[in-house]
């Protein structure tokens, strides 16, 4: 736990662990996951310039140019219990960040946080969002975290079917915004591929998908 960080909150088994995961994506790219920390502001801003119009749409349900420096302090200056984020940079290039996967646990459901993955569009479609959205999902249980809230645009159909497989609920939130609440007990889970990738990160099974370093 980061010095200054809140304590544990009452009830979870056992202290989320602040570690570097390290694997290989379908096409071979290495990658490193690791705890955003506070200096992270300039990665952040880096790959937000390279997301497309579309993927930043998609991320925050609104058009958005740029991150303000107000932005990048919230979201880079978190407590790991309440607010955590991993960041995926190539294990080659610790300076080209790959995507991000946050989640801020909702004040009056405290088993419950809204998450978000951010891939970069050149490495969108080689399994880099299901491999954070499983390590989110396992700090979160760490956490005391027992959902996660998701709201996804009616036409992100990728995303969509990924939650969809996840054994997720749904309803309409909004016109052409849909809720996904994602059960992240392992024993919830369903057997498909990417319920098995969260199962195996959640009983800290890593060894095919990620292994810390």
């Amino acid at each position: 736990m980061r010095q200054g960080a809140k304590e544990i909150p009452k009830g979870i088994a056992h202290p989320l662990r602040l570690e570097q995961y390290r694997t290989a994506l379908r096409d071979g790219t290495l990658v490193l996951v690791r705890p955003i920390r506070p200096d992270d502001k300039d990665l952040l801003r880096s790959g937000f310039d390279r997301l497309s119009p579309a993927s930043r749409y998609r991320r925050f349900l609104a058009p958005v140019e740029e991150l303000s420096e107000t932005e990048l302090k919230y979201l880079t200056e978190i407590d790991y219990v309440d607010h955590f984020a991993w960041a995926a940079v190539r294990a080659d290039r610790r300076d080209e960040g790959m995507g991000v996967a946050r989640y801020i646990r909702l004040k009056d459901e405290p088993h419950v946080a809204e998450a978000a993955v951010t891939v970069v569009d050149e490495y969108q479609g080689r399994g880099l969002g299901t491999l954070l959205l499983a390590l989110l999902g396992a700090a979160a249980l760490a956490a005391g975290i027992r959902f996660f809230r998701a709201y996804v645009l009616a036409d992100n159909i990728p995303m969509r079917d990924l939650l969809d497989s996840l054994g997720a609920r749904t309803e309409f939130d909004s016109p052409g915004v849909v809720r996904f609440d994602v059960p992240l007990d392992p024993e919830l889970l369903p057997d498909s591929p990417a319920g098995k990738v969260l199962k195996a990160v959640a009983q800290h099974v890593v060894g095919p998908i990620a292994y810390p370093l």
